[in-house]
Protein backbone atom coordinates (compact mmCIF):
# COMPACT_ATOMS: atom_id res chain seq x y z
CA UNK A 1 0.00 0.00 0.00
CA UNK A 2 0.94 3.11 -0.17
CA UNK A 3 0.48 7.02 0.87
CA UNK A 4 -2.44 8.14 -1.23
CA UNK A 5 -4.51 4.81 -0.42
CA UNK A 6 -4.00 5.80 3.63
CA UNK A 7 -4.94 9.36 3.07
CA UNK A 8 -7.54 8.44 0.52
CA UNK A 9 -7.69 11.76 -1.07
CA UNK A 10 -8.99 10.69 -3.92
CA UNK A 11 -12.20 8.65 -2.46
CA UNK A 12 -13.14 11.44 0.09
CA UNK A 13 -13.75 13.95 -3.09
CA UNK A 14 -16.09 11.33 -4.62
CA UNK A 15 -19.40 11.87 -3.20
CA UNK A 16 -22.72 9.40 -4.05
CA UNK A 17 -24.96 12.55 -5.00
CA UNK A 18 -23.36 12.36 -8.36
CA UNK A 19 -22.69 8.26 -8.32
CA UNK A 20 -24.51 5.55 -10.27
CA UNK A 21 -24.89 3.27 -7.35
CA UNK A 22 -25.91 4.31 -4.03
CA UNK A 23 -25.20 2.38 -1.04
CA UNK A 24 -28.86 1.35 1.29
CA UNK A 25 -27.01 -0.04 4.05
CA UNK A 26 -23.21 -1.71 3.61
CA UNK A 27 -20.77 -3.20 6.07
CA UNK A 28 -18.13 -4.54 4.20
CA UNK A 29 -14.02 -5.13 5.76
CA UNK A 30 -12.20 -6.44 3.16
CA UNK A 31 -8.54 -8.14 3.91
CA UNK A 32 -5.79 -8.81 2.15
CA UNK A 33 -3.80 -12.15 2.80
CA UNK A 34 -3.41 -13.74 5.75
CA UNK A 35 -1.67 -11.66 8.81
CA UNK A 36 -4.16 -11.41 11.78
CA UNK A 37 -5.24 -7.83 12.81
CA UNK A 38 -2.14 -8.02 15.42
CA UNK A 39 0.79 -9.10 13.15
CA UNK A 40 2.56 -6.74 10.42
CA UNK A 41 1.18 -7.46 7.39
CA UNK A 42 -2.53 -6.82 7.94
CA UNK A 43 -4.11 -4.90 5.56
CA UNK A 44 -7.46 -4.31 5.41
CA UNK A 45 -10.21 -1.56 4.22
CA UNK A 46 -13.82 -1.34 5.89
CA UNK A 47 -16.57 0.83 4.40
CA UNK A 48 -19.74 1.22 6.73
CA UNK A 49 -22.67 2.69 5.73
CA UNK A 50 -26.52 3.22 7.09
CA UNK A 51 -29.49 5.46 5.63
CA UNK A 52 -32.10 7.06 6.71
CA UNK A 53 -34.82 8.65 4.20
CA UNK A 54 -36.71 12.08 5.70
CA UNK A 55 -39.76 14.00 4.67
CA UNK A 56 -39.30 17.70 4.48
CA UNK A 57 -40.91 18.40 8.04
CA UNK A 58 -38.23 16.70 9.89
CA UNK A 59 -35.01 17.92 7.90
CA UNK A 60 -33.74 20.64 10.17
CA UNK A 61 -33.73 17.90 12.85
CA UNK A 62 -32.36 15.26 10.43
CA UNK A 63 -29.68 17.62 9.40
CA UNK A 64 -28.02 17.03 12.86
CA UNK A 65 -27.79 13.34 12.31
CA UNK A 66 -24.77 11.46 11.82
CA UNK A 67 -23.23 8.23 12.60
CA UNK A 68 -24.33 7.71 16.13
CA UNK A 69 -27.72 8.17 15.20
CA UNK A 70 -28.15 6.62 11.50
CA UNK A 71 -24.77 4.52 10.90
CA UNK A 72 -24.32 0.97 10.33
CA UNK A 73 -25.16 0.73 14.18
CA UNK A 74 -28.38 1.27 14.18
CA UNK A 75 -30.98 -0.94 12.75
CA UNK A 76 -34.81 -1.08 11.68
CA UNK A 77 -36.51 -2.48 13.37
CA UNK A 78 -40.22 -3.03 14.90
CA UNK A 79 -41.48 -2.55 18.19
CA UNK A 80 -44.44 -3.15 20.75
CA UNK A 81 -44.75 -0.76 23.51
CA UNK A 82 -46.93 -1.45 26.25
CA UNK A 83 -49.27 0.96 26.12
CA UNK A 84 -50.44 -0.28 22.70
CA UNK A 85 -48.60 1.71 20.54
CA UNK A 86 -46.78 0.03 17.96
CA UNK A 87 -43.90 1.31 15.73
CA UNK A 88 -43.50 -0.32 12.03
CA UNK A 89 -40.23 -1.40 11.10
CA UNK A 90 -39.86 0.95 8.31
CA UNK A 91 -40.17 4.05 10.53
CA UNK A 92 -37.31 5.64 12.10
CA UNK A 93 -38.00 7.43 15.58
CA UNK A 94 -35.54 9.45 16.88
CA UNK A 95 -37.39 9.40 20.50
CA UNK A 96 -39.71 7.31 21.28
CA UNK A 97 -43.10 7.45 19.51
CA UNK A 98 -42.10 10.11 17.40
CA UNK A 99 -41.48 8.99 13.80
CA UNK A 100 -39.15 11.31 11.29
CA UNK A 101 -38.24 9.01 9.02
CA UNK A 102 -38.59 6.07 6.74
CA UNK A 103 -36.21 3.08 6.57
CA UNK A 104 -35.33 1.42 3.78
CA UNK A 105 -33.62 -1.22 4.52
CA UNK A 106 -34.71 -3.57 7.31
CA UNK A 107 -32.00 -5.73 9.09
CA UNK A 108 -33.86 -9.36 10.31
CA UNK A 109 -31.73 -11.69 13.04
CA UNK A 110 -32.49 -15.39 11.68
CA UNK A 111 -33.96 -16.66 15.56
CA UNK A 112 -32.43 -20.30 16.06
CA UNK A 113 -31.20 -20.88 12.54
CA UNK A 114 -28.39 -17.77 12.69
CA UNK A 115 -27.69 -15.22 10.05
CA UNK A 116 -28.32 -12.15 9.46
CA UNK A 117 -30.48 -10.61 6.58
CA UNK A 118 -31.08 -7.31 5.35
CA UNK A 119 -34.59 -6.68 3.25
CA UNK A 120 -35.23 -3.99 0.61
CA UNK A 121 -37.96 -1.96 1.62
CA UNK A 122 -41.59 -3.73 0.01
CA UNK A 123 -42.75 -0.42 -1.01
CA UNK A 124 -39.92 0.64 -2.56
CA UNK A 125 -40.10 -3.02 -4.78
CA UNK A 126 -43.40 -2.64 -5.84
CA UNK A 127 -43.68 0.96 -6.41
CA UNK A 128 -40.79 0.53 -9.13
CA UNK A 129 -41.90 -2.67 -9.72
CA UNK A 130 -38.88 -4.86 -9.64
CA UNK A 131 -38.69 -8.59 -9.12
CA UNK A 132 -35.60 -10.23 -7.89
CA UNK A 133 -33.30 -12.62 -9.79
CA UNK A 134 -30.50 -14.02 -7.90
CA UNK A 135 -28.55 -10.84 -5.91
CA UNK A 136 -30.41 -8.70 -8.23
CA UNK A 137 -33.25 -6.43 -8.45
CA UNK A 138 -34.39 -6.08 -12.19
CA UNK A 139 -36.79 -3.69 -13.30
CA UNK A 140 -39.08 -5.65 -16.48
CA UNK A 141 -40.63 -2.84 -17.81
CA UNK A 142 -37.20 -1.06 -18.43
CA UNK A 143 -35.31 -4.32 -20.22
CA UNK A 144 -34.78 -6.19 -17.12
CA UNK A 145 -32.31 -3.30 -16.15
CA UNK A 146 -30.78 -4.30 -12.77
CA UNK A 147 -31.85 -1.54 -10.23
CA UNK A 148 -30.31 -2.72 -7.09
CA UNK A 149 -27.79 -5.81 -5.68
CA UNK A 150 -27.37 -7.17 -2.74
CA UNK A 151 -23.96 -8.43 -1.91
CA UNK A 152 -23.72 -11.59 0.51
CA UNK A 153 -20.83 -13.02 2.52
CA UNK A 154 -20.08 -16.60 2.43
CA UNK A 155 -22.22 -17.41 5.16
CA UNK A 156 -25.07 -16.05 3.95
CA UNK A 157 -25.32 -12.41 5.47
CA UNK A 158 -25.41 -9.51 4.04
CA UNK A 159 -22.88 -6.88 3.37
CA UNK A 160 -24.38 -4.50 1.18
CA UNK A 161 -27.36 -3.12 -0.50
CA UNK A 162 -27.17 -0.81 -3.60
CA UNK A 163 -29.53 1.07 -5.88
CA UNK A 164 -28.95 2.64 -8.97
CA UNK A 165 -29.60 6.40 -8.49
CA UNK A 166 -31.77 7.27 -10.94
CA UNK A 167 -34.35 4.48 -9.61
CA UNK A 168 -33.88 5.98 -5.96
CA UNK A 169 -34.50 9.56 -7.01
CA UNK A 170 -37.47 8.70 -9.01
CA UNK A 171 -38.76 6.81 -5.87
CA UNK A 172 -37.74 10.00 -3.47
CA UNK A 173 -40.01 12.23 -5.68
CA UNK A 174 -42.56 10.12 -5.16
CA UNK A 175 -42.76 10.43 -1.50
CA UNK A 176 -40.94 13.77 -1.29
CA UNK A 177 -38.24 12.24 0.68
CA UNK A 178 -34.34 13.16 0.77
CA UNK A 179 -32.52 9.88 1.53
CA UNK A 180 -29.43 10.90 4.20
CA UNK A 181 -26.41 8.71 4.41
CA UNK A 182 -23.63 8.13 7.23
CA UNK A 183 -20.51 6.76 6.12
CA UNK A 184 -17.54 5.60 7.27
CA UNK A 185 -14.56 4.18 5.22
CA UNK A 186 -11.25 2.96 7.40
CA UNK A 187 -7.69 1.38 5.84
CA UNK A 188 -5.30 -0.19 8.02
CA UNK A 189 -1.89 -1.44 7.49
CA UNK A 190 0.44 -2.98 9.89
CA UNK A 191 4.22 -2.28 9.57
CA UNK A 192 7.37 -3.57 11.12
CA UNK A 193 8.23 0.15 10.76
CA UNK A 194 7.64 3.73 9.26
CA UNK A 195 11.21 4.26 8.45
CA UNK A 196 11.88 2.99 4.84
CA UNK A 197 8.07 3.19 3.64
CA UNK A 198 5.80 5.87 2.09
CA UNK A 199 4.50 6.24 5.62
CA UNK A 200 7.66 7.61 6.84
CA UNK A 201 6.70 11.25 6.44
CA UNK A 202 3.44 11.21 7.96
CA UNK A 203 2.31 12.22 11.44
CA UNK A 204 -1.09 11.53 13.75
CA UNK A 205 -3.44 14.14 12.45
CA UNK A 206 -7.35 15.11 12.28
CA UNK A 207 -8.62 17.59 9.97
CA UNK A 208 -12.20 18.57 8.12
CA UNK A 209 -12.00 17.44 4.05
CA UNK A 210 -14.93 17.58 1.32
CA UNK A 211 -17.30 18.07 4.04
CA UNK A 212 -16.50 15.58 6.17
CA UNK A 213 -13.85 14.56 8.86
CA UNK A 214 -10.60 12.74 8.47
CA UNK A 215 -8.52 11.19 10.83
CA UNK A 216 -4.64 9.83 10.73
CA UNK A 217 -3.72 7.49 13.80
CA UNK A 218 -0.14 6.14 13.85
CA UNK A 219 0.53 4.09 16.55
CA UNK A 220 2.62 1.32 17.89
CA UNK A 221 0.47 -2.39 17.81
CA UNK A 222 1.82 -2.82 21.72
CA UNK A 223 0.03 0.08 22.04
CA UNK A 224 -2.88 -0.96 20.44
CA UNK A 225 -3.17 -4.66 21.54
CA UNK A 226 -1.15 -4.57 24.65
CA UNK A 227 -1.53 -3.25 27.99
CA UNK A 228 -2.47 -4.43 31.69
CA UNK A 229 -5.49 -6.24 32.20
CA UNK A 230 -7.39 -7.62 35.45
CA UNK A 231 -9.67 -10.59 36.46
CA UNK A 232 -12.17 -10.59 39.24
CA UNK A 233 -14.05 -14.01 40.01
CA UNK A 234 -16.59 -14.64 42.27
CA UNK A 235 -18.50 -17.58 43.61
CA UNK A 236 -20.83 -19.15 46.24
CA UNK A 237 -20.32 -21.61 49.29
CA UNK A 238 -23.72 -22.39 50.47
CA UNK A 239 -24.84 -24.63 47.78
CA UNK A 240 -25.58 -28.24 48.58
CA UNK A 241 -24.69 -30.14 45.38
CA UNK A 242 -25.94 -33.08 46.95
CA UNK A 243 -29.29 -31.97 47.21
CA UNK A 244 -31.99 -33.25 44.71
CA UNK A 245 -33.38 -29.41 44.06
CA UNK A 246 -30.50 -26.88 46.03
CA UNK A 247 -31.94 -23.62 46.61
CA UNK A 248 -29.86 -20.72 47.20
CA UNK A 249 -30.68 -17.73 49.61
CA UNK A 250 -29.66 -14.12 49.76
CA UNK A 251 -26.04 -13.53 48.76
CA UNK A 252 -23.92 -11.86 51.76
CA UNK A 253 -20.28 -11.61 52.72
CA UNK A 254 -20.72 -15.08 54.65
CA UNK A 255 -21.69 -17.32 51.22
CA UNK A 256 -19.05 -16.33 48.72
CA UNK A 257 -15.63 -15.64 48.16
CA UNK A 258 -13.78 -14.49 45.45
CA UNK A 259 -10.14 -13.73 43.72
CA UNK A 260 -8.78 -11.40 41.37
CA UNK A 261 -5.68 -11.27 39.15
CA UNK A 262 -3.29 -8.69 37.51
CA UNK A 263 -0.72 -9.19 34.35
CA UNK A 264 0.22 -7.23 31.66
CA UNK A 265 0.15 -8.08 27.77
CA UNK A 266 2.76 -7.30 25.20
CA UNK A 267 5.30 -8.66 22.84
CA UNK A 268 3.39 -6.90 19.50
CA UNK A 269 6.15 -5.70 17.20
CA UNK A 270 5.17 -2.89 14.84
CA UNK A 271 3.56 -0.27 13.86
CA UNK A 272 -0.56 0.43 12.79
CA UNK A 273 -0.91 2.93 10.14
CA UNK A 274 -4.51 3.17 10.33
CA UNK A 275 -7.01 6.25 7.78
CA UNK A 276 -10.34 6.94 8.76
CA UNK A 277 -13.35 8.95 7.20
CA UNK A 278 -16.58 9.87 8.09
CA UNK A 279 -18.97 12.00 6.49
CA UNK A 280 -23.08 12.77 6.23
CA UNK A 281 -24.64 13.66 2.80
CA UNK A 282 -28.07 13.72 1.30
CA UNK A 283 -29.04 12.47 -1.60
CA UNK A 284 -32.31 14.90 -3.02
CA UNK A 285 -34.84 14.13 -6.00
CA UNK A 286 -35.34 16.37 -8.46
CA UNK A 287 -39.26 16.85 -8.53
CA UNK A 288 -39.93 14.33 -10.86
CA UNK A 289 -41.32 10.62 -10.87
CA UNK A 290 -41.60 8.96 -14.22
CA UNK A 291 -41.84 5.47 -12.89
CA UNK A 292 -43.65 5.79 -9.48
CA UNK A 293 -45.90 8.83 -10.02
CA UNK A 294 -46.10 8.78 -13.81
CA UNK A 295 -44.84 12.33 -14.68
CA UNK A 296 -44.18 13.22 -18.15
CA UNK A 297 -41.07 11.81 -19.84
CA UNK A 298 -38.61 14.64 -20.76
CA UNK A 299 -36.33 11.79 -22.91
CA UNK A 300 -38.61 11.10 -25.58
CA UNK A 301 -37.45 10.69 -29.13
CA UNK A 302 -38.17 12.95 -32.49
CA UNK A 303 -39.51 11.10 -35.61
CA UNK A 304 -39.52 11.26 -39.02
CA UNK A 305 -42.89 11.71 -40.57
CA UNK A 306 -42.66 13.38 -43.96
CA UNK A 307 -40.69 12.55 -47.29
CA UNK A 308 -38.89 15.62 -46.69
CA UNK A 309 -37.16 14.20 -43.59
CA UNK A 310 -39.32 16.23 -41.58
CA UNK A 311 -39.52 15.36 -37.52
CA UNK A 312 -42.15 15.78 -34.77
CA UNK A 313 -41.50 15.18 -31.45
CA UNK A 314 -42.43 11.73 -29.49
CA UNK A 315 -45.49 13.98 -27.38
CA UNK A 316 -46.78 15.40 -29.99
CA UNK A 317 -47.44 11.77 -31.90
CA UNK A 318 -48.53 10.31 -28.52
CA UNK A 319 -52.77 10.46 -29.54
CA UNK A 320 -54.71 7.85 -31.06
CA UNK A 321 -56.24 10.23 -33.43
CA UNK A 322 -52.50 11.41 -34.61
CA UNK A 323 -53.28 9.81 -38.02
CA UNK A 324 -50.03 9.08 -39.37
CA UNK A 325 -47.51 5.99 -39.63
CA UNK A 326 -43.57 5.58 -39.29
CA UNK A 327 -41.38 3.73 -41.45
CA UNK A 328 -38.80 1.49 -39.86
CA UNK A 329 -35.94 -0.56 -41.23
CA UNK A 330 -36.95 -4.02 -40.80
CA UNK A 331 -33.22 -4.65 -38.51
CA UNK A 332 -35.89 -2.65 -35.82
CA UNK A 333 -37.82 -6.10 -35.11
CA UNK A 334 -34.54 -8.06 -34.70
CA UNK A 335 -32.90 -5.81 -31.91
CA UNK A 336 -36.63 -6.00 -30.23
CA UNK A 337 -36.65 -9.43 -30.35
CA UNK A 338 -33.10 -9.50 -28.95
CA UNK A 339 -34.36 -7.76 -25.77
CA UNK A 340 -35.81 -10.06 -23.14
CA UNK A 341 -39.56 -10.35 -22.82
CA UNK A 342 -40.42 -9.21 -26.27
CA UNK A 343 -42.53 -11.47 -28.33
CA UNK A 344 -43.78 -11.22 -31.88
CA UNK A 345 -47.04 -12.75 -33.13
CA UNK A 346 -48.53 -13.05 -36.81
CA UNK A 347 -51.89 -11.77 -37.59
CA UNK A 348 -51.70 -12.43 -41.49
CA UNK A 349 -49.31 -13.00 -44.23
CA UNK A 350 -47.21 -9.15 -43.75
CA UNK A 351 -48.80 -7.97 -40.53
CA UNK A 352 -48.42 -8.63 -36.93
CA UNK A 353 -47.75 -7.28 -33.37
CA UNK A 354 -44.21 -7.03 -31.08
CA UNK A 355 -45.21 -7.20 -27.53
CA UNK A 356 -42.78 -5.69 -25.35
CA UNK A 357 -42.13 -5.65 -21.49
CA UNK A 358 -43.85 -2.48 -21.49
CA UNK A 359 -47.29 -4.32 -21.87
CA UNK A 360 -48.01 -2.79 -25.13
CA UNK A 361 -47.95 -3.72 -28.40
CA UNK A 362 -47.20 -2.07 -31.82
CA UNK A 363 -49.18 -3.17 -34.82
CA UNK A 364 -46.92 -3.35 -38.00
CA UNK A 365 -47.02 -4.03 -41.75
CA UNK A 366 -44.06 -4.87 -44.12
CA UNK A 367 -44.95 -2.89 -46.98
CA UNK A 368 -43.32 -3.11 -50.66
CA UNK A 369 -40.12 -1.40 -49.78
CA UNK A 370 -39.11 -4.47 -47.38
CA UNK A 371 -40.22 -1.63 -44.81
CA UNK A 372 -41.67 -1.72 -40.98
CA UNK A 373 -44.98 0.75 -40.77
CA UNK A 374 -46.45 1.41 -37.88
CA UNK A 375 -49.24 3.46 -36.52
CA UNK A 376 -47.22 5.87 -34.91
CA UNK A 377 -49.45 6.26 -31.63
CA UNK A 378 -48.48 2.70 -30.90
CA UNK A 379 -44.26 3.85 -30.87
CA UNK A 380 -45.51 7.25 -29.39
CA UNK A 381 -46.86 5.45 -26.21
CA UNK A 382 -44.43 3.34 -25.23
CA UNK A 383 -41.38 3.63 -22.45
CA UNK A 384 -38.87 5.75 -23.41
CA UNK A 385 -36.23 3.37 -23.51
CA UNK A 386 -38.64 1.59 -26.25
CA UNK A 387 -38.84 4.68 -28.11
CA UNK A 388 -35.11 4.90 -28.77
CA UNK A 389 -34.33 1.57 -30.06
CA UNK A 390 -37.43 2.49 -32.59
CA UNK A 391 -36.36 5.25 -33.37
CA UNK A 392 -32.37 4.48 -34.44
CA UNK A 393 -34.22 2.55 -37.14
CA UNK A 394 -36.74 5.04 -38.07
CA UNK A 395 -36.23 6.06 -41.60
CA UNK A 396 -38.34 8.41 -44.53
CA UNK A 397 -41.59 7.04 -46.19
CA UNK A 398 -40.83 4.75 -48.90
CA UNK A 399 -43.46 2.43 -50.36
CA UNK A 400 -46.26 3.55 -48.94
CA UNK A 401 -48.02 2.16 -45.66
CA UNK A 402 -48.32 -1.62 -45.81
CA UNK A 403 -51.59 -2.43 -47.75
CA UNK A 404 -52.26 -5.34 -45.55
CA UNK A 405 -51.77 -2.86 -42.25
CA UNK A 406 -53.84 -0.16 -43.38
CA UNK A 407 -56.60 -2.01 -44.60
CA UNK A 408 -56.88 -3.22 -40.85
CA UNK A 409 -56.39 0.09 -39.75
CA UNK A 410 -57.83 2.08 -41.99
CA UNK A 411 -60.91 -0.37 -43.48
CA UNK A 412 -61.32 -2.26 -40.66
CA UNK A 413 -60.47 -4.72 -43.26
CA UNK A 414 -57.73 -8.20 -42.12
CA UNK A 415 -56.67 -9.49 -45.00
CA UNK A 416 -57.53 -13.45 -45.40
CA UNK A 417 -53.53 -14.27 -45.60
CA UNK A 418 -51.35 -15.95 -43.05
CA UNK A 419 -47.70 -15.84 -42.43
CA UNK A 420 -45.19 -18.07 -43.31
CA UNK A 421 -43.96 -18.64 -39.95
CA UNK A 422 -47.25 -19.53 -38.55
CA UNK A 423 -48.08 -21.78 -41.96
CA UNK A 424 -44.49 -23.94 -41.17
CA UNK A 425 -45.47 -24.78 -37.29
CA UNK A 426 -49.52 -25.66 -38.17
CA UNK A 427 -47.58 -27.98 -40.90
CA UNK A 428 -45.45 -29.69 -38.55
CA UNK A 429 -48.52 -30.28 -36.12
CA UNK A 430 -50.51 -31.34 -39.55
CA UNK A 431 -48.20 -33.43 -39.89
CA UNK A 432 -47.71 -34.89 -36.47
CA UNK A 433 -51.34 -35.45 -36.39
CA UNK A 434 -51.38 -37.46 -39.27
CA UNK A 435 -48.40 -40.00 -38.57
CA UNK A 436 -49.38 -40.76 -35.29
CA UNK A 437 -53.01 -41.37 -37.14
CA UNK A 438 -52.07 -43.71 -39.37
CA UNK A 439 -48.73 -45.41 -37.90
CA UNK A 440 -49.76 -45.39 -34.04
CA UNK A 441 -46.26 -43.64 -33.60
CA UNK A 442 -44.57 -40.28 -32.69
CA UNK A 443 -43.34 -38.49 -35.53
CA UNK A 444 -40.95 -36.66 -32.82
CA UNK A 445 -39.20 -37.47 -30.14
CA UNK A 446 -39.78 -34.14 -28.10
CA UNK A 447 -42.29 -31.44 -28.53
CA UNK A 448 -41.75 -27.84 -28.96
CA UNK A 449 -43.31 -24.06 -28.02
CA UNK A 450 -44.47 -23.11 -31.35
CA UNK A 451 -44.41 -19.42 -29.93
CA UNK A 452 -41.12 -19.12 -28.44
CA UNK A 453 -39.32 -20.98 -31.41
CA UNK A 454 -41.32 -18.55 -33.79
CA UNK A 455 -39.43 -15.78 -32.69
CA UNK A 456 -36.06 -17.26 -33.91
CA UNK A 457 -37.64 -18.69 -36.88
CA UNK A 458 -38.64 -15.19 -38.51
CA UNK A 459 -38.29 -13.42 -42.29
CA UNK A 460 -37.24 -10.82 -40.39
CA UNK A 461 -33.79 -13.02 -38.54
CA UNK A 462 -32.53 -12.89 -42.73
CA UNK A 463 -30.66 -10.02 -42.67
CA UNK A 464 -27.45 -11.51 -44.78
CA UNK A 465 -26.24 -14.58 -46.35
CA UNK A 466 -24.95 -15.51 -43.10
CA UNK A 467 -27.74 -15.31 -40.88
CA UNK A 468 -29.85 -16.70 -43.99
CA UNK A 469 -27.91 -19.98 -43.20
CA UNK A 470 -27.76 -19.36 -39.78
CA UNK A 471 -31.95 -19.88 -40.53
CA UNK A 472 -31.82 -22.53 -42.16
CA UNK A 473 -29.83 -24.19 -39.31
CA UNK A 474 -32.79 -23.17 -37.14
CA UNK A 475 -35.51 -24.93 -39.44
CA UNK A 476 -33.26 -27.91 -39.46
CA UNK A 477 -33.33 -27.91 -35.49
CA UNK A 478 -37.14 -27.70 -35.44
CA UNK A 479 -38.21 -30.48 -37.80
CA UNK A 480 -35.17 -32.80 -38.86
CA UNK A 481 -33.12 -33.12 -35.56
CA UNK A 482 -36.64 -33.61 -33.46
CA UNK A 483 -37.15 -36.47 -36.25
CA UNK A 484 -37.76 -40.14 -34.39
CA UNK A 485 -35.17 -41.90 -36.29
CA UNK A 486 -35.99 -44.86 -34.37
CA UNK A 487 -39.90 -45.13 -35.41
CA UNK A 488 -38.67 -43.74 -39.16
CA UNK A 489 -36.69 -46.85 -39.57
CA UNK A 490 -39.65 -49.63 -38.40
CA UNK A 491 -40.81 -48.47 -40.88
CA UNK A 492 -38.67 -47.68 -43.68
CA UNK A 493 -38.04 -50.57 -47.03
CA UNK A 494 -34.74 -48.85 -47.58
CA UNK A 495 -31.68 -51.58 -47.65
CA UNK A 496 -29.44 -49.08 -46.35
CA UNK A 497 -31.70 -47.92 -43.63
CA UNK A 498 -29.96 -48.01 -40.94
CA UNK A 499 -27.31 -45.53 -42.54
CA UNK A 500 -29.54 -43.16 -43.27
CA UNK A 501 -30.65 -39.79 -41.47
CA UNK A 502 -33.76 -38.57 -40.30
CA UNK A 503 -34.65 -37.08 -43.12
CA UNK A 504 -33.67 -39.72 -45.98
CA UNK A 505 -35.58 -42.01 -44.10
CA UNK A 506 -38.83 -39.55 -43.88
CA UNK A 507 -38.26 -39.31 -47.52
CA UNK A 508 -38.05 -43.30 -48.01
CA UNK A 509 -41.23 -43.64 -46.07
CA UNK A 510 -42.67 -40.89 -48.73
CA UNK A 511 -40.93 -42.77 -51.78
CA UNK A 512 -43.00 -46.30 -50.72
CA UNK A 513 -46.52 -43.88 -51.29
CA UNK A 514 -45.44 -41.77 -54.13
CA UNK A 515 -42.77 -43.03 -55.62
CA UNK A 516 -38.46 -41.84 -55.50
CA UNK A 517 -38.43 -39.44 -57.65
CA UNK A 518 -41.98 -37.58 -56.97
CA UNK A 519 -40.13 -38.14 -53.14
CA UNK A 520 -37.05 -36.47 -53.98
CA UNK A 521 -38.75 -33.70 -55.56
CA UNK A 522 -41.11 -33.20 -52.43
CA UNK A 523 -37.96 -33.22 -50.19
CA UNK A 524 -35.97 -30.61 -52.25
CA UNK A 525 -36.30 -27.80 -50.07
CA UNK A 526 -35.85 -29.34 -46.86
CA UNK A 527 -32.59 -31.12 -48.07
CA UNK A 528 -31.68 -27.38 -49.48
CA UNK A 529 -32.04 -25.95 -46.23
CA UNK A 530 -29.75 -28.85 -44.42
CA UNK A 531 -27.58 -28.23 -46.77
CA UNK A 532 -27.74 -24.35 -46.07
CA UNK A 533 -27.24 -25.89 -42.32
CA UNK A 534 -23.93 -27.11 -42.49
CA UNK A 535 -22.70 -24.25 -44.34
CA UNK A 536 -23.36 -22.00 -41.92
CA UNK A 537 -19.89 -22.33 -40.31
CA UNK A 538 -18.64 -21.27 -44.29
CA UNK A 539 -21.21 -19.16 -45.81
CA UNK A 540 -19.02 -18.95 -49.31
CA UNK A 541 -18.53 -21.42 -51.93
CA UNK A 542 -19.80 -23.49 -54.72
CA UNK A 543 -21.56 -25.78 -52.30
CA UNK A 544 -24.01 -23.19 -51.23
CA UNK A 545 -25.00 -22.04 -54.30
CA UNK A 546 -26.31 -25.19 -55.28
CA UNK A 547 -27.91 -25.40 -51.55
CA UNK A 548 -29.78 -22.37 -52.36
CA UNK A 549 -30.66 -23.38 -55.25
CA UNK A 550 -31.90 -26.79 -54.21
CA UNK A 551 -34.05 -24.68 -51.23
CA UNK A 552 -35.43 -22.43 -54.24
CA UNK A 553 -33.87 -19.23 -52.76
CA UNK A 554 -34.26 -16.31 -55.37
CA UNK A 555 -31.02 -14.40 -54.80
CA UNK A 556 -32.00 -11.49 -56.75
CA UNK A 557 -35.01 -10.83 -53.72
CA UNK A 558 -33.69 -9.00 -50.36
CA UNK A 559 -32.60 -11.24 -47.64
CA UNK A 560 -35.91 -10.66 -45.99
CA UNK A 561 -37.70 -11.78 -48.91
CA UNK A 562 -34.87 -14.64 -49.41
CA UNK A 563 -35.94 -15.84 -45.66
CA UNK A 564 -39.56 -15.81 -46.20
CA UNK A 565 -39.09 -17.98 -49.26
CA UNK A 566 -36.77 -20.47 -47.50
CA UNK A 567 -39.48 -20.27 -44.51
CA UNK A 568 -42.34 -20.99 -46.79
CA UNK A 569 -40.58 -23.74 -49.41
CA UNK A 570 -40.08 -25.55 -45.99
CA UNK A 571 -43.13 -25.27 -44.62
CA UNK A 572 -44.93 -26.74 -47.85
CA UNK A 573 -42.75 -29.60 -48.33
CA UNK A 574 -43.90 -30.75 -44.96
CA UNK A 575 -47.52 -29.79 -45.81
CA UNK A 576 -47.18 -31.62 -49.30
CA UNK A 577 -46.02 -34.94 -47.37
CA UNK A 578 -48.56 -35.03 -45.10
CA UNK A 579 -50.97 -35.00 -48.09
CA UNK A 580 -49.59 -37.71 -50.15
CA UNK A 581 -49.16 -39.39 -47.29
CA UNK A 582 -52.08 -39.41 -45.39
CA UNK A 583 -54.57 -37.20 -47.96
CA UNK A 584 -56.30 -40.23 -49.32
CA UNK A 585 -57.14 -41.53 -46.14
CA UNK A 586 -58.86 -38.56 -44.39
CA UNK A 587 -60.89 -38.28 -47.93
CA UNK A 588 -62.46 -41.73 -47.96
CA UNK A 589 -63.43 -41.32 -44.55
Amino acid sequence: MNKDWILQKKETRRSFANATWVPLRASRDEKQGTAKVTEIGYVSEVFACGTVAFPPEHREVAEKLGWSAIGIGHSAKPYAYEDGYYSAIDQYQLNDKEPIGVELVFEHHQPVVGGRLWILNPDLIVALGLIKEGNNWVRPEEDFVVVAREVLDSEGSHRLIEIKREFLIDYLAARNLALRLSYYQQRVENVAKLEGTEYASLASHEEQRDGGRFELLIRSLNDVYGGSWAMFRTWRTDVDEEEDAPVMGPEDNENTEYESSRGHRGGYPGVRVEGEFWRDEWIEHQGRSVRVRGDDEQNLPSFIVETDGARMPSRDLDSEDIGRWLWFRNSVVTELLGHRGFSIEWYTAETGGIYSTSGYKAHFGINASDLVTVYAYDVARLKAWEQHVWAAHNVVPEGKVSEELLSAQVRSKVAPTHAVEVLLFECMRMLEGGFRQKFNASLFTHDIDDAASMQVISRFASKDRASLLKLAKELIRVFSDRLNVGELRKLSTHTEKEKLGSNKLLQDILAQKVGVDEARKVFGVIVGAYDMRVGDAHPTGSKIADALKLAEIDENKSFLRQGEQLIEGFGYAIWTTGKLLFGEEKQSQ
